[in-house]
């Protein structure tokens, strides 16, 4: 059995550190998490510190699986300093674009280390885009880059309906700040994977235009 990278034990034992004191701590948890009013009044820190606090242990949880499944793979193709950097930009991506989106809704507030994950998350697609993955509800191995694919689209239609509590913002933002991050730092992902980020420009694309048409 392969044990974890120290990288990766090294961000779990962060989350799962400042999370639980968050859990018992409301004064805490209320001033890490982001809120577009305080970061608007200059508490530009939450920016950061949303990413290493959860809602709930289930949150936490997920999170964590998730790092856990793509990291190793992010890891191997870019190095543990570059793994970093695309953690960091999709971290600062992902609650930027949120600030941006929600600008006009002072209340909204999220917490998570959703978008630096999913920067983790579409680099390693990039990278391995015919990595083999299969869901708990989907037992059937299936190649990452159509995951990629799917999950995007689910992130930009639950972003225009913004019913389920989940910080669909934060994951776009984290997600596309991991996408550029790697073809800066890994060039060659364009080549092996070119018709997959093709795809995703379109589908990102085609609902902002969607939602632009909507909007009149």
């Amino acid at each position: 059995m392969n044990t974890l990278h120290p990288v990766l034990l090294f961000l779990l034992f962060l989350l799962v550190v400042v999370s639980y004191r968050a859990f018992n701590n409301q004064l805490l948890f209320e001033r890490l998490k982001f809120n577009v009013g305080a970061v608007q009044r200059g508490e530009y820190y939450r920016l950061f510190t949303a990413a290493f606090i959860h809602v709930d242990f289930n949150h936490l949880l997920l999170n964590g699986f998730t790092l856990y499944v793509f990291g190793e793979n992010a890891l191997y193709g870019l190095g543990v300093l570059n793994f970093f950097v695309v953690y960091l930009i999709g971290l600062f991506a992902g609650n930027l674009f949120a600030l941006y989106y929600h600008r006009k809704t002072p209340y909204y507030s999220a917490v998570g280390a959703s978008g630096a994950i999913m920067g983790v998350v579409y680099s390693a697609i990039l990278m391995f885009p015919d990595m083999q993955l299969a869901l708990i509800f989907l037992p059937i191995p299936f190649p990452a880059y159509l995951f990629g694919l799917g999950y995007l689209a689910y992130t930009l239609f639950g972003m225009q309906a913004q019913n389920d509590g989940i910080g669909h913002t934060a994951h776009f933002g984290g997600a596309f700040g991991g996408i550029l991050a790697t073809i800066i730092l890994v060039p060659q992902v364009l080549t092996n994977s070119f018709w997959t980020f093709v795809l995703m420009v379109a589908i990102t694309l085609g609902f902002f235009f969607w939602r632009s048409k909507r909007s009149f």
